[in-house]
């Protein structure tokens, strides 16, 4: 069950215990594991929201799983949500304190989905644009590759959508015959 604002909450509390202790970029790298590992194993994510796990059973599993992977801060967050049984909200809690890294350190995520992998002469030229036209200056690309979109790009940045695809085209050419303004309705 997701649940943001408890993420929230949970990731701010442990920017703010990282920054006391100077251990910021670090626990960011750790949380950008875990959410890679739950983006990845959905057996770990399914884990983690099992209700039929005891919490000591899924403590000694996440230990396998981040196990020299994430520091002493991170482990012990992580151990106290799994004593407050609040582990199944750890991938969001992850996610959640990624946007809040970001927020503080001005780096913007800037989504580029294409039909097919791009390269990164044409990565580099997005960032290059982007930082031209807008006020963003330290840009984070992730790439997606979505087949359906036949060619062209998705640009997606601070709740904007550049669609240059050529399935957006053609949806827009369907919708031009269908309503064809050319030919007025005979009555």
């Amino acid at each position: 069950m997701q649940n943001p604002r408890l993420a929230g909450r949970y990731a701010k509390s442990l920017v703010m215990l990282a920054q006391e202790q100077h251990a910021l970029d670090a626990v960011h790298q750790d949380m950008k594991y875990l959410a890679e590992v739950c983006r990845q194993s959905r057996e770990f994510t399914n884990v983690l929201r099992s209700p039929v796990i005891k919490g000591d059973k899924k403590e000694a599993i996440v230990a396998q799983v981040i196990n020299s992977h994430v520091g002493k801060l991170t482990s012990a967050f992580i151990h106290l949500l799994i004593q407050k049984g609040r582990e199944s909200n750890l991938p969001e809690i992850a996610r959640a304190f990624i946007e809040q890294y970001n927020e503080i350190m001005g780096i913007h995520r800037v989504k580029l989905t294409t039909a097919f992998p791009a390269s990164e002469e044409l990565k580099t030229a997005i960032v290059n644009k982007v930082k031209a036209d807008t006020p963003l200056r330290t840009i984070e690309l992730e790439n997606e590759v979505n087949e359906a979109l036949i060619g062209g790009y998705q640009l997606e940045y601070n709740g904007n959508l550049v669609d240059a695809s050529i399935a957006r085209d053609l949806r827009d050419i369907r919708k031009q015959f269908q309503t064809n303004v050319y030919i007025p309705d005979i009555r």
